[in-house]
């Protein structure tokens, strides 16, 4: 991986156990060719040396405003234009709360107040100071601010005590750094929606109508998203998978009024929007309040609702220069159906699958796909993994 040879990179150390594992973070980097700051608080050289880090990124490390006994001043406003990103790894509760709050008492907080570049923080703490409501608070005030919060591990604490609160590994923050620095960046301060994955249609608490969507299509775009450096929001239907990128923001929902009342939140604001998830068509009428038992009764009849059409709703209000794209899964008259829905819908573009692509559609992480724009062109592409299908679709977004 050559995505970070030549960057600039400030590595904030703050007082935890887990500064053990910025070692092999710091390594990592210097190994692709990053040049590395480190920046440390005076706690954080109580569990590793300063000797140690600055063996490994060939430059003295930054701990204090002055230098001792030279008055020589550490500029923070120097490194903050200097960085092209800053990684805080481990970041404590306290440097955690600092950050959010802009008490900038130490030479870490006031680099990371003065970064022009982006920030990513990954949090290490004991499992009950992770789940603090203060602590939330403050992650959520950091995200707000446009930091990227690389979400710690569950596992054995350094208490004795097993739960959220490890620090994510050297490697993995790395892939996170690299992915940052990969793409072609080409969504840059763009906003983009994406809904994924199946409804659940409530028939009692237990049981609901819904379909076999994985959500693996809709997470993959997301992912692509964020790699080429849009803000992402998905909204997703249940589903197993999980974003890797902490930069895409998920708003989990169940059925799909609620899928269309988190949409209709976020699409004003956004540049585009992809309607990727498999909307259940139809909704019970009514549902039972408790569980329906067989002993008790003959089977239940179920009349059905039409559920609402989300890409049609935000159709109707979409605005000038807003992208709004579709997906059409058919088993029959696939480009009929597809264009029907492109016009009816109100659409820029729609994303056809055919069930009968093998290797195609639900559960799968390839797909088969076919795009067709408002002007009536069609593309046309063979069977790829997912990411490889998301990567197609995002250019030919960017074609319009």
């Amino acid at each position: 991986m050559n995505n970070l040879k030549g960057k600039h990179i400030v590595l904030g150390i703050c007082g935890g156990i887990a500064a053990y594992k910025s070692v092999s973070l710091l390594r990592l980097l210097v190994k692709a060719g990053a040049e590395v700051q480190v920046v440390i608080t005076p706690a954080g050289k109580e569990f590793i040396t300063p000797v140690t880090l600055s063996a490994l990124s060939q430059k003295p490390v930054v701990s204090e405003f002055f230098t001792a006994n030279t008055g020589q001043w550490n500029s923070h406003v120097d490194l903050g234009l200097w960085a092209d990103c800053m990684v805080i790894a481990p970041a404590t509760a306290s440097t955690i709360g600092k950050m959010a709050h802009g008490i900038a008492d130490n030479m870490l907080v006031t680099t990371y107040l003065s970064a022009k570049s982006q920030v990513f923080v990954a949090p290490a703490m004991d499992l009950d100071m992770m789940a603090h409501p203060s602590t939330t608070a403050n992650l959520e005030l950091l995200r707000n601010y446009g930091n990227i919060i690389i979400e710690p591990e569950s596992g054995e604490l350094a208490s004795g005590l097993v739960g959220k609160g490890r620090m994510e590994e050297p490697e993995k923050i790395f892939e996170v750094l690299d992915r940052f620095f990969s793409s072609k960046r080409d969504l840059e301060g763009k906003k983009v929606l994406i809904t994924a994955g199946p409804t659940h249609e409530k028939i009692d608490p237990v049981r609901f109508i819904g379909n076999h969507s994985s959500g693996k299509m809709g997470y993959a775009l997301a992912e692509e998203c964020a790699a080429r450096g849009a803000e992402v929001t998905i909204v997703s239907g249940p589903v197993s998978v999980k974003a890797a990128n902490p930069a895409i923001r998920v708003v989990p929902v169940e059925s799909a009024r609620e899928m269309l009342a988190a949409c209709e939140e976020v699409f004003p604001h956004v540049d585009i929007a992809i309607m990727c998830a498999a909307v259940a068509d139809y909704a019970p009428r009514d549902v039972y309040d408790h569980k329906i038992k067989r002993e008790h009764i003959d089977a239940p009849v179920i009349h059905l609702v039409k559920n609402p059409d989300i890409a049609a709703t935000l159709g109707k209000s979409k605005r000038e220069g807003q992208l709004l794209i579709g997906f059409a899964l058919e088993t029959d008259n696939e480009f009929g159906n597809a264009e029907e829905k492109l016009a009816r819908k109100n659409l820029d573009m729609i994303v056809l699958n055919s069930m009968r692509d093998k290797g195609a559609c639900f559960g799968t992480d390839t797909n088969k796909v076919s795009i067709i724009r408002a002007d009536g062109t069609t593309l046309d592409f063979g069977l790829k993994s997912k990411r490889e299908v998301a990567a197609d679709i995002i250019d030919a977004v960017l074609s319009l």
